[in-house]
């Protein structure tokens, strides 16, 4: 089966020319099912049923995934076998028609505003990486990016005169967020005594450089957010994009319109960002439940 994956992911990049990230998600979907295919008894691809790819479905859900993550999955498991069938390497599609499995809704983990206060006081503000790390969790709080937008930023993207930053997501479509003052005076901190000091290199574009002075991957900014939720006390599962849950929970919270958390957000359906009408719904209800004396 993995040849076959490689098939696949070769045809999206070369075909399709699709990011490189989405194909390592790609090949990271297909090598989890390739591997509960194994641990089923499954020595073929031909062998592969519907029960098979809803079985799988149901067991990442057991193990904890987002909704989100478990519909990318079944989303890899189509266009995967769509592939294989226009391609004639199968006599038949097992997913076609397949209905998404009711699957419980999970909602975003998101820090409380003390929390986040406490995370964001974490960096050295006197070595450079402090004051790196400082100017990308106040600019991710500020702006709600995705992690992968966060390390995809160039120095050109961030107006600091005009407070606001210039963002490619997904879909290649870009958007405009303006930023806080706080955000933009630590990035300027960040740009004008740090950045200098960690590059290599004065062709390098990428406004967040490692001690490489190369561009910082997402793997790298993950260990970051983790070190400093684990100095910061906070018992909380972090993600990289807790922050960004944070973000559109704090704003709705204190009266922001659900079209324009949208819009910051980049998300093309306004539905994703329903979610987070939820969210305060949940938090709410905990803080009546907390304070209320006849609760």
């Amino acid at each position: 089966m993995e040849t076959l994956i490689d098939q696949f992911i070769h045809y999206l990049g070369v075909e399709r020319g699709l990011a490189a990230n989405t194909l390592v998600s790609y090949r990271q979907d297909l090598t989890a099912f390739a591997a509960y295919l194994k641990e089923q008894g499954v020595q073929r691809i031909e062998e592969t049923t519907r029960a098979h790819i809803v079985g799988f479905l149901l067991h990442l859900q057991q193990q904890g995934k987002a909704t989100a993550t478990i519909s990318r999955h079944l989303a890899s498991i189509r266009s995967f076998f769509h592939f294989l069938f226009r391609e004639r390497l199968i006599d038949q599609d097992p997913s076609v028609n397949l209905e998404t499995p009711k699957l419980q809704k999970r909602l975003p983990k998101v820090l409380s505003v003390e929390e986040v206060e406490r995370l964001l006081a974490m960096p050295d503000p006197r070595t450079p990486t402090g004051l790196r790390d400082k100017a990308m969790l106040e600019l991710l709080y500020a702006s709600g990016l995705r992690v992968s937008e966060l390390v995809s930023l160039n120095l050109h993207d961030v107006n600091l005169h005009m407070a606001y930053l210039k963002c490619m997501g997904k879909g290649s479509k870009e958007r405009i967020i303006p930023l806080g003052r706080i955000a933009v005076d630590a990035t300027r901190r960040y740009i004008e005594r740090a950045r200098p000091m960690l590059l290599r290199s004065q062709g390098e574009e990428a406004l967040f450089v490692n001690h490489h002075g190369r561009r910082l991957t997402r793997q790298g900014f993950w260990k970051i957010i983790k070190k400093y939720a684990r100095e910061a006390g906070i018992a909380k599962e972090i993600t990289p994009h807790t922050l960004r849950h944070s973000f559109a929970t704090h704003l709705l919270e204190n009266g922001a319109d659900l079209r324009s958390v949208q819009e910051m957000l980049g998300h093309a359906d306004i539905s994703t960002t329903q979610i987070y009408t939820h969210v305060t719904k949940t938090r709410l209800k905990e803080i009546y439940a907390r304070t209320h004396p006849r609760a």
